[in-house]
């Protein structure tokens, strides 16, 4: 019996869904760079690939949803799944595990109100892998004690002090500096710069004084993890942190506990308590704790425009969607027409970003 042309059509178009689907799921997704946090490595207007075997693609966790959107239904709004049936976290081969310095697609983790993996897709660097000892000082990064290069593109803000002139936007645009202005009626700026524009601004002949824009030592700044003044932390000060791993026993008494109850609450399903100054663990006196799962440091390469690790802590390796591996396209949205395009940065490499 011969076809009709819209049955054709019909078993055309679920074809094409279960085909892009199984290819979404289960080798790349597009992805699109939504803000600044990864200046200048990555930028707003960038097209990504992320490839879901880098790391081995994870099965779904939620089993009912609609194709191809990710937590909310195309132009209706509202949620584009359904919460139950479920299944729990399960991740096939991969052709490598997640290394210092990966640019990385994840869920985010302080999201509780969506399952797993239907929490909003996050990208940073990963600058720090499960056993890793994270500090940083004075915004300079150490990981077990040594000193990490900084991406050739990362950004962190710069205090220029002027003659009282300020700077032509022009070349600012030319330079590609987005973000800062001035901040004091005398000449004060505050940038945030490339070493590369950092080098060339200082040498401009209105500029008097450069200097990095830097949080002081034993500053303690509430919103950054874990959020209690046992840890005088900030943005640029911050550590040692020990990053768990899966089979790591984790001494614990009632300071640490809080950098890491979450991962053992949350993450990891127990019931944690604290008693008269000891810790319960699912009813039984603890001092120490077993991880299941391994645990990511992400930071933004725009330092002191990112919201990351510092502010919400671990990444646990549950909520890790794939490898950042290529830029397809990149727009401008300042710009117009042909100019729109970043022409330069198409089809490019993450890594040599």
């Amino acid at each position: 019996m011969k076809k009709s042309k819209t049955r054709e059509w019909l078993e055309a178009i679920v074809f094409a869904v279960v085909v892009a689907t199984l290819i979404r799921t289960f080798v790349v997704e597009a992805y699109t760079i939504p803000t600044p946090s990864m200046e200048k490595s990555l930028m707003v207007g960038d097209f990504l690939f992320v490839s879901k075997l880098s790391y081995g693609p994870r099965l779904p966790m939620t089993l009912l949803a609609f194709p191809l959107a990710h937590n909310t239904m195309p132009l209706l709004g509202g949620p584009s799944y359904f919460e139950k049936p479920s299944l729990g976290y399960h991740r096939l081969w991969g052709w490598s595990k997640i290394r210092n310095n990966d640019v990385v697609v994840f869920n985010y983790p302080m999201d509780e109100t969506r399952p797993v993996d239907k929490r909003d897709n996050y990208i940073k660097r990963c600058v720090g892998i499960p056993g890793d000892t994270l500090r940083l000082v004075d915004r300079a990064l150490y990981i077990n004690s040594r000193l990490v290069d900084e991406p050739k593109n990362s950004q962190h803000r710069y205090h220029l002090q002027t003659d009282g002139n300020g700077f032509n936007p022009l070349v600012l645009r030319k330079m590609d500096v987005s973000e800062g202005g001035q901040v004091t009626t005398q000449g004060d700026f505050i940038f945030s710069l490339t070493q590369e524009n950092a080098a060339k601004m200082k040498n401009f002949a209105n500029v008097r004084l450069m200097e990095p824009y830097t949080a002081p030592a034993q500053m303690f700044t509430e919103e950054i993890f874990p959020h209690h003044s046992h840890y005088p932390w900030n943005i640029d000060q911050y550590g040692p942190v020990v990053i768990p791993a899966a089979g790591m026993r984790m001494p614990l008494d009632t300071h640490n506990l809080t950098i890491y109850r979450r991962a053992i609450e949350v993450y990891e399903g127990n019931k944690v308590e604290v008693r008269s100054g000891k810790i319960w663990i699912n009813g039984k006196e603890s001092n120490s704790y077993t991880f299941r799962m391994n645990y990511y440091w992400m930071m933004g390469d725009n330092r002191h425009n990112s919201l990351d690790s510092r502010y919400w802590g671990f990444v646990p390796e549950d909520h890790v969607v794939g490898k950042a591996v290529m830029v397809w396209l990149s727009l401008d949205y300042q710009e117009s027409f042909l100019s729109k395009v970043r022409w330069k940065r198409l089809f490019s490499s993450v890594a040599s970003l």
